[in-house]
């Protein structure tokens, strides 16, 4: 299967198909976040654990944006 599906072999379109991947993608990068900032605190690494404070609340934006973005077109 090339880059060419459109919706006919899922029934979601492309468009809709990548917004609801990227939004998943960044909730799962802020669950992971959650534990590799632990570890780092258990390190005692706080410049860690603030990097990756801050790549999670990247990570929660980009998820309120791509859900805002999706229910928007779902609801139109």
């Amino acid at each position: 299967m090339g880059g060419d599906e459109t919706g006919h072999v899922t029934g979601t379109a492309d468009k809709d198909y990548n917004i609801i991947w990227f939004t998943e993608a960044c909730l799962s990068n802020a669950l992971r976040l959650e534990t590799y900032i632990a570890d780092a605190e258990k390190a005692g690494d706080r410049e860690l654990a603030a990097f990756f404070q801050r790549a999670q609340a990247t990570s929660r934006k980009g998820a309120e944006e791509g859900k805002a973005l999706l229910a928007k077109r779902l609801s139109a």
